[in-house]
């Protein structure tokens, strides 16, 4: 072989050796960003096809609903307009219902939220038996709304309920008609079972915020002579301020939309006493077959909490998410 095939054959072995080891390019922006464009919609798309299904396709269909005067068979071709929504706004009953809801938005906040907060600091103390209490506290929410409803619907029956029995034990007369009969009575019945299934979320909502505060806060202002009600007042409560304005928004949520218990309990009676507004459309579409009215007042409903939500989200909540920011 002589000098120039040699060297011939010596940059041919060169290159390929420099063919098999050069690495593999990586891909462009543009490769990039459309990978990551298509692995988002691969998993998108089956939540956004069931919320289209279940979300989208049901409030389209109610807002179509409300617009004509139909009974649940055969087709809508009866257009009303407007009417079914001026019936149900000049409704007393619906009215009524409507402040029932708003009751319950704002006692749960002025009784639930200082009761829970209480118990939460309570529990939060190193004291025995403090997970046992915090089970025991916690396990009405985690309980069915039907089971606890039926329980309660129970013992508050008239005469033969344990609520009226305890009554009588001490000396006292209960109501004729019961507790959830006695149409003074019924609204405050229902809030006080309200209470008592729904203050477990308030309070482990807000020992879980206790925990996220340092320690050190706590024994620095220990060592500076301060009492443990003062430690809670500055700076435990203070630092509670996202998680308590976050249970406020979810309990005026839970409480416009009232449904379940109050069915069980009193099914909207006596007189219309404890009706909301998610019982009365349930009654006017599956009791009255009045579909175009139960459907203008779910539109209704669904822009009331709409607003409300957008309010609270603009004054109140804006704080939060500019902090964490």
């Amino acid at each position: 072989m002589t000098t120039t095939e040699a060297a011939i054959s010596g940059e041919v072995t060169r290159r390929a050796a420099t063919r098999r080891v050069a690495p593999r390019r990586a891909p462009g922006p543009a490769g990039a960003r459309w990978r990551q464009r298509l692995e988002i919609a691969f998993f998108v798309t089956p939540a956004l096809a069931l919320m289209a299904l279940f979300v989208v396709w049901p409030v389209v269909s109610a807002v179509r609903m409300s617009f004509y005067h139909w009974k649940g068979f055969g087709p809508m071709d009866e257009l009303v307009g407007w009417r079914n929504y001026d019936y149900v706004l000049h409704d007393d009953v619906f009215r009524g219902a409507v402040t029932h809801n708003f009751v319950i938005v704002f006692a749960s906040i002025l009784i639930q939220l200082p009761l829970g907060l209480a118990v939460a600091l309570l529990l939060n103390r190193r004291i025995r038996g403090r997970g046992l209490l915090r089970t025991i506290v916690f396990v009405p929410y985690v309980v069915a709304e039907v089971i606890a409803g039926v329980v309660w619907y129970q013992l508050l029956q008239p005469e033969s309920g344990v609520i009226d029995g305890l009554i009588r034990s001490v000396g006292l007369t209960p109501p004729e008609q019961g507790f959830l009969g006695t149409p003074s009575l019924a609204l405050g019945t229902v809030f006080v079972v309200l209470t008592w299934k729904y203050l477990g979320l308030a309070i482990l909502l807000f020992l879980a915020g206790l925990q996220g505060v340092p320690d050190e806060l706590f024994e620095a202002a220990q060592l500076d002579g301060a009492s443990w009600w003062q430690v809670q007042r500055r700076i435990a409560v203070p630092l509670l301020g996202p998680t308590i304005r976050t249970w406020c928004f979810l309990s005026m949520i839970g409480s416009l939309q009232l449904f379940d218990m109050v069915w069980i309990l009193t099914g909207g009676g006596p007189a219309d006493a404890t009706t909301t507004m998610a019982t009365y459309l349930v009654n006017q579409g599956t009791g009255r077959h009045n579909y175009g009215i139960a459907g203008a007042a779910s539109v209704v409903l669904f822009v009331i909490g709409f607003l409300m939500a957008l309010i609270y989200q603009v004054f109140v909540l804006r704080r939060d998410t500019h902090e964490a920011r």
